[in-house]
């Protein structure tokens, strides 16, 4: 990993390093223009072409039964099976205690207003499982989409070359009751949960990670008529680490090493209060490199990481909210003293013993969240990503005659009549 000194960048280095690759709309536009043109077109016979094309099976039916879901959990190892039980445990709990009630607020004498959830009534989640499958990701979107109480909830994953779906990835969704599923992956899956097909219905808002076509293709029916809403901007995997000499360089160059085999394009960062104790984590993620058996992504993940040696804390921090990552651990002396200097990051993990792995998994957190500096302005997914709120209000008589005035002045104002005679004719004898 290359070494930067904060102090010497140039302005064009340092926005150079606050830079992510993402997607190539020109690489990837054509593409998923006529894939989604053909599934909104031709519907399951065009899901069929693509999954034949892409992924070399020939799906008959692309819903599972649920005889088949209920097989892959009978078969799943006792271990694998606690695993996800205490994931699902954890991750329930946190996104439970956000179903919070807003309470009403009487505005004025007589003006009392509020607002109120409701859930999306259908949301589809998509699971990739290309290198490896994602239980874990079934869970922190089906978690919230259930707490949320959304009326249909659906889930479309890749088929594996046997043609059937990954036994791991349905024992997750029937953990966490989701027995709608569909065995079809790829930009073509997006395509049929916006537009709808013959076996796949149209849902409103679609969730989860993919490879640059999936996420191209999320962003393109989300500004199709007739499309779908999505969870948010999504790419390569990313951790930012603000470590002082004080940290463990092995457990800093494993964190960095457990984010950056994610995949190819995804991207590691350091900042540290000190030079030395950067090179040596360096030293050691070289050192652990050879051992690993996704080296090959991780040398080409890491080609597009870097270190940088920041003069003082507040330096690094400044740093960090400029980039805003996905990840961010705080592994410093009194990390908690930090917290409110983060202003942008996705998810903070604080000290020695947070690896961005917990989050990943089992700690309750979600790890659906915004890349590529969206965390300037995005949050992770959470319950209230499956619903929308509504306000309501109710005034009584005496609370319209109080708020006349104003009305009928800012009605006046603005040149519409009909709203101010929409006040005045209910006092009009």
């Amino acid at each position: 990993m290359t070494i930067y000194r904060l102090s010497e960048l140039s302005e064009k280095k340092y926005v150079s390093l606050l830079a992510r690759g993402g997607v190539s709309n020109d690489s990837t536009s054509s593409s998923v223009r006529e894939i989604c043109l053909a599934v909104k077109q031709r519907g399951d016979a065009a899901l069929r072409d693509y999954t034949k094309l892409f992924d070399g099976v020939d799906v008959k039916q692309f819903r599972i039964p649920e005889t088949d879901i209920q097989a892959a959990m009978a078969a799943l190892r006792p271990d694998l099976i606690s695993a996800l039980k205490h994931a699902t445990e954890n991750i329930r709990a946190f996104h439970k205690a956000q179903l919070t009630t807003e309470k009403p607020v009487e505005t004025m004498p007589g003006v009392t207003c509020w607002r109120e959830p409701r859930a999306i009534e259908c949301v589809g989640l998509y699971i990739p499982a290309g290198s490896a499958p994602l239980p874990s990701t079934v869970l922190m979107l089906g978690i919230p989409a259930m707490l949320a109480g959304c009326e249909r909830v659906i889930l479309c994953s890749p088929p594996q070359k046997s043609g059937q779906a990954d036994p791991l990835v349905l024992a997750a969704a029937q953990l966490v009751g989701i027995n709608e599923i569909y065995c079809v992956g790829g930009a073509q899956a997006i395509a049929a949960m916006a537009y709808g097909t013959e076996s796949i219905p149209k849902v409103h808002k679609i969730f989860g990670p993919g490879n640059a076509f999936v996420t191209a293709t999320k962003q393109f029916v989300s500004c199709q008529p007739g499309g779908a809403a999505i969870d948010g901007p999504a790419g390569p995997s990313e951790l930012l680490i603000i470590a002082d000499k004080t940290a463990n360089a092995s457990y800093v160059a494993a964190d960095l090493l457990s984010q950056a085999e994610h995949g190819a394009d995804s991207q590691v960062v350091l900042v540290s209060t000190d030079a030395e104790f950067a090179q040596r984590v360096n030293g050691v993620v070289q050192g652990l490199l050879e051992s690993l058996p996704r080296k090959k992504i991780l040398k080409q993940s890491l080609a597009n990481s870097f270190i940088v040696v920041a003069n003082s804390l507040d330096d690094a921090i400044h740093f960090s909210n400029d980039y805003a990552p996905e990840h961010l651990i705080i592994n410093v002396q009194s990390p908690e003293k930090i917290v409110p200097l983060i202003r942008n990051a996705g998810s903070v993990f604080l000290g020695q013993y947070a690896p961005v792995t917990a989050g990943d998994y089992a700690s309750g957190t979600n790890h659906t969240l915004p890349t590529g500096g969206a965390a300037a302005a995005y949050s992770g997914v959470a319950v209230e990503s499956f619903q929308k709120f509504v306000s309501f209000q109710t005034i009584s008589e005496e609370g319209l005659r109080n708020l006349a005035p104003t009305l009928t002045t800012l009605a006046e104002a603005e040149g519409f009549e009909a709203h101010k005679r929409a006040v005045t004719v209910r006092f009009t004898s």
